[in-house]
């Protein structure tokens, strides 16, 4: 029963998420606005975490078996995609350089304002 409770706390606000982006003409996803209260609910304490722990732990655990059909999406468009493979690499290559030097930058912030 337990995590029955979890899950059903996990899907309202999973729920809420979808509710905001239809009421909000942003083009952020569903599942940003669900972390996003999540977030607020878990800072707050409105929400503790031993509330929906067990649940979100079984989740996370199986979260690789959610990449299975994008993968499998991927390899009948591989045809498609080998065409472009030089451009999707550069962009790809690009892409983390930059998120990796803002999470440094980051992370340095953070850490000298700590520190």
């Amino acid at each position: 029963m337990k995590y029955i409770r979890q899950f059903t706390i996990i899907l309202l606000i999973s729920f809420a998420g979808e509710l905001l982006h239809a009421l909000i003409p942003w083009p952020i996803p569903a599942s940003i606005y669900g972390l996003a209260i999540m977030l607020f609910c878990l800072i707050t304490k409105k929400l503790k975490v031993s509330a929906i722990k067990e649940t979100s732990s079984f989740l996370i655990e199986i979260m690789p078996v959610m990449f299975i059909p994008a993968a499998v999406g991927l390899m009948t468009s591989w045809n498609q995609i080998r065409q472009m493979i030089l451009p999707y690499t550069l962009i790809t290559l690009i892409s983390l350089i930059i998120v990796f030097a803002a999470a440094g930058r980051v992370t340095q912030a953070v850490a000298r304002k700590k520190g």
